[in-house]
């Protein structure tokens, strides 16, 4: 796992804190000597696993505040590098802070351009951060932590001065609505209590000058000061620091200041270290000064901890599955078991009912082939209903035919002549398979007025027989016509057609087609 290292710079020494569970502690001191340089190389061999940052706190820094166009993207990213190199030349260590955009209609952009300037103090210990292949997460400068520190503590003035001592040193930021627009790091020359109580009171006049003499502020507007001090130093500063027109002190307990910011342990005096440092580790978000090829450690980390947490989570989606699985399969089996059980018992009950039943007087295989025997009986059942629904589609054409007599049979024309009742007595078919034909003679007659002429009354029977060819599949014979038209026969006038008008003219058809599909 890996631990949180917070490394406090400043000029004369490298300050190493560790963060766990929310707490900041002090780990060891290491002098801005070679000595201590070596020192600090051992300690990171040691502390590969660790996450560090960097809180730098130095007089070698300069602050630009520029006007640039509303752009996006590498544009803009160009744009930064380009006024960066042009106005800290060669300085490697920049960043910059985005101050809001202007209401014009170009709406260009304000932002604050810093750089730490001198090199020569990062270089060895970034290079052995660098050799020693820990990740890095950024380098950050203390004065662009002053707007988190204000908002922390409840500060919301929009023009203010902020005053802490860290180390050896005051730092003096001065803020507009909200934002850092200009600081400085003086050195205290007396670590004393009334020393740095009249240190307060002489480097806000002097910033408020400075401040006055650049038009930042007006000359004869008031701007309030913010001090960070311990109780004890409270009365000292109170009587060292009088408030004027232009100039107002408020005292900020750093007792309560640094339990506001999140701080276990409070601080023993003036000094604001440990509120900066416990900012940094809860919000390492902001604008920080190391290049890419600095943070190449972090990257790598930041890749293999996605690499890690993603195959930690494939791992547990492949354990809850698996898991489910087993589940299922031992519901499964459990539910196999069960329906095993419940087949077995009413298996054993049937067993048991069968052994009740009296005695059949043949045998379970005869029985069989008895029932078999009658299924394909069944299902080869001949029915007239097909030849009767021709006959009657028929009738439905016309009206003035009369059906008195229907003698339908099936005929086998494989069967002998004389014998037509041996082929359906065989319940199983031959080897050859038979024409079966079913046979429909059915006879009527016409009703029509006696004075329908024969060749109307013609007309009428054929129209009958037409309806009857509709289907392809039937064969039509007419076996008598409703009057003798043979050629043996004599023809009779139209006197002697009403001479026979009580004569029947009944009609005689056979129909037939085969069976199958």
């Amino acid at each position: 796992m890996y631990n949180r290292r917070l490394i406090y710079f400043s000029a004369h020494q490298v300050t190493v804190f560790v963060w766990k569970a929310g707490i900041l502690n002090h780990e060891d001191s290491f002098e801005n000597t070679a000595d201590g340089l070596n020192r600090f190389t051992a300690y990171l061999a040691t502390h590969r696993r660790s996450i560090f940052s960097i809180l730098a706190d130095v007089s070698e820094e300069s602050f630009q505040i520029e006007t640039i166009p509303f752009l996006h993207g590498k544009d803009r990213s160009a744009i930064i590098a380009r006024k960066c190199g042009q106005l800290f030349f060669n300085a490697s260590l920049t960043t910059s802070v985005s101050l809001g955009h202007q209401k014009s209609r170009r709406k260009d952009e304000r932002i604050m351009l810093a750089a730490l300037t001198n090199n020569d103090a990062f270089s060895p210990w970034l290079a052995a951060i660098t050799d020693a292949d820990v990740p890095l997460r950024g380098l950050y400068s203390l004065p662009l932590l002053a707007p988190l520190l204000l908002k922390t503590i409840g500060v919301t003035d929009k023009r203010c001065l902020l005053l802490t001592i860290q180390d050896q040193g005051l730092r003096q930021s001065y803020l507009e609505n909200g934002e850092l627009q200009f600081s400085r790091l003086t050195p205290l020359h007396n670590s004393s209590i009334g020393g740095i109580a009249q240190t307060f009171s002489n480097e806000a006049h002097k910033l408020q000058q400075y401040l006055v003499s650049q038009r930042i502020i007006g000359r004869h507007e008031s701007i309030g000061a913010y001090l960070l001090a311990h109780a004890n130093a409270r009365k000292a500063i109170e009587n060292s620091c009088e408030n004027s027109e232009t100039l107002s002190f408020v005292i900020l307990d750093i007792e309560e200041s640094a339990r506001r910011c999140g701080c276990n342990t409070p601080p023993v005096d003036t000094r604001c270290e440990q509120l900066f440092l416990q900012l940094l580790a809860k919000n390492a978000r902001g604008a920080q000064f190391a290049g890419d090829d600095i943070r190449r450690g972090y990257y790598l980390w930041r890749i293999r901890t996605l690499l890690q947490g993603s195959g930690a989570l494939i791992l547990g989606a492949c354990l809850l599955t698996s898991g489910k699985l087993a589940f299922d399969a031992y519901r499964l089996q459990q539910e196999t078991a069960f329906v095993t059980a419940e087949t077995d018992l009413a298996r054993r009950r049937y067993d048991s009912i069968v052994k009740t039943f009296p005695s059949i007087p043949t045998d379970n295989d005869s029985l069989r082939r008895v029932i078999r025997q009658y299924a394909n009986l069944e299902r080869e059942s001949i029915l007239p209903d097909g030849l009767f629904r021709e006959i009657s589609r028929a009738l439905q054409s016309s009206e003035a035919v009369e059906i008195e007599n229907i003698e339908w049979k099936s005929v086998d024309e494989n069967a002998p002549p004389r014998k037509p009742l041996a082929t359906p007595a065989k319940v199983n078919p031959p080897s050859t398979p038979n024409i079966v034909n079913e046979v429909a003679i059915f006879s009527g007659t016409l009703r029509l007025s006696a004075e329908t002429p024969p060749r109307q009354v013609l007309v009428v029977f054929n129209r009958f027989i037409d309806a009857l060819k509709r289907n392809a599949k039937l064969d039509i014979d007419v076996l008598q016509q409703p009057f003798d038209v043979e050629s043996g026969k004599s023809l009779k006038g139209w006197g002697n057609a009403l001479i026979d008008e009580t004569q029947s003219r009944a009609f005689k058809v056979r129909i037939s087609r085969p069976l199958g599909p």
